[in-house]
């Protein structure tokens, strides 16, 4: 009788340890109706991002852009190229893409399994972007990223808008300093999601 309750305080103690390890979202960035977010993870020093906006544009709009590989380099950040590797479904595709970085540091490559997530709830959905580092084999003249994990919450405020939490980690692979890659995670989400927003305006 008297264990209990003490092993229920330790139990808290140990969730509260945990939640502060890994950090609370810390603003970065907030410009353009477009707010940046970063906290440290549970293990390891590369900080988690996070990504919170409105979209003029519809639900249909969105998927049929985030599933137009080929358009990618008019948004997303630093692309190179992106090449399909296989459609599963309507609703997943696998993709390989290369994602230029500055001198002297070396390109990554990268395999990406998007999928549209089955809705759980009326005007809510979730798109969801995990990487696949053994589904090709390497090529020496790029790094692979052996780990990266997005996902999009979206709910459908009206007709032609939504609201956008997105959720991003990454680890680059090779030899990159942490300080470097903490020091631009604002950077290239703030430019990918403000060209996307001019892009599903018109």
């Amino acid at each position: 009788m008297i264990k209990s309750p003490l092993l229920i305080f330790a139990f808290l103690l140990l969730c509260i340890s945990i939640a502060h390890s890994q950090g609370a979202w810390e603003l970065k960035r907030n410009e353009n109706g477009i707010e940046i977010y970063t906290r440290k993870p549970l293990s390891g020093n590369l900080k988690e991002l996070r990504v919170v906006c409105e979209l003029e544009t519809t639900k249909e709009h969105l998927i049929k852009t985030l599933l137009d590989i080929n358009n990618y380099g008019k948004w997303v950040y630093s692309t190179k190229s992106n090449n399909m590797l296989k459609t599963v479904s309507p609703q997943q595709i696998i993709y390989h893409s290369i994602s230029h970085l500055p001198w002297p540091l070396r390109d990554r490559d990268l395999i990406v399994q998007l999928t549209i997530l089955p809705d759980k709830e009326p005007n809510k959905f979730e798109i969801q972007a995990i990487s696949l580092p053994d589904y090709l084999p390497k090529d020496k003249s790029f790094i692979r990223v052996p780990y990266s994990s997005a996902l999009w919450k979206v709910t459908v405020v009206n007709e032609h808008k939504l609201s956008i939490d997105y959720t991003f980690s990454v680890d680059p692979g090779g030899s990159i300093p942490v300080w470097l890659v903490n020091s631009t995670l604002s950077i290239g989400p703030y430019n990918s999601f403000h060209k996307l927003k001019e892009m599903l305006v018109h």
